[in-house]
């Protein structure tokens, strides 16, 4: 990894959204939230709410200029994150509305470092669905061809990141690119038989069947001996009338 160098701003943000998270942590409710995330990281007990106000006031307090400030004090408060909320804080400064002109091809090496390092469904699902979607979005060709590579590479969680960088896009869902991730994840595969590979599987049809229902009901039909119960069951859930 890259020696980083995070600037007076990013240094003072961290201490301050570090202390603030401190005082509002619950040390009982941070014994559940990590026994329920089977996480080595403790928690400090915030709940998302305050998580999110307390970030959105540290980040104003202490602007970045530029994409190197950005990017070191991001990948700073992931790397050295002591708490869980610290790195979800580092999810949130990295989607943070003032820095989109920074979230260029550029910036997709931060949001793998933060899917191979936090391996885990709650920082993975937060940074494909929002990270990469953003970017799928503004560089649909590129994206394709690295998702692409994503969703055969050794690593399953960006495999599982592959599949759901689209939810939410509708209409604009790039039918070439959902196939293809989902079809190099099916049973039989490296990973095909993983939890958390055949539930991707199925919530990325599931979110494309509210808006094409016929398009994820051929596809059910076409992949019935690849796809899992989990993944077929998901897939189908909110339609009437399964393949």
């Amino acid at each position: 990894m890259s020696e980083l160098r995070p600037p007076p701003a990013g240094r003072k943000l961290i201490l301050e959204l570090r202390r603030e998270l401190k005082a509002a942590g619950d040390p009982e409710r941070a014994k559940g939230q990590q026994a329920y995330m089977k996480s080595e990281i403790p928690f400090w007990g915030v709940k998302t709410p305050e998580l999110r106000k307390i970030g959105r006031a540290a980040f104003r307090n202490h602007p970045l200029e530029g994409f190197e400030e950005w990017r070191s004090t991001v990948l700073t408060l992931w790397r050295t994150a002591g708490r869980r909320e610290e790195r979800h804080a580092a999810v949130d400064l990295s989607g943070y509305r003032a820095y989109k002109p920074l979230r260029t091809m550029k910036a997709l090496p931060v949001f793998e470092e933060m899917i191979v390092t936090g391996a885990w469904w709650d920082y993975v699902d937060a940074v494909a669905s929002h990270r990469l979607r953003e970017l799928v979005e503004r560089y649909p060709k590129t994206m394709a061809k690295r998702m692409n590579v994503w969703s055969r590479c050794p690593d399953m969680w960006k495999r599982r990141a592959s599949m759901i960088c689209q939810l939410g896009r509708k209409g604009a869902t790039d039918l070439e690119l959902l196939h293809a991730t989902i079809g190099e994840n099916l049973l039989g595969s490296r990973f095909g038989g993983e939890f958390f590979i055949r539930k991707a599987i199925g919530w990325a049809l599931r979110d494309l069947a509210w808006h094409d229902p016929h398009e994820v009901r051929r596809f059910v039909r076409e992949h019935e001996e690849g796809l899992s119960p989990l993944s077929r069951r998901e897939a189908l859930k909110n339609l009437r009338n399964e393949a």
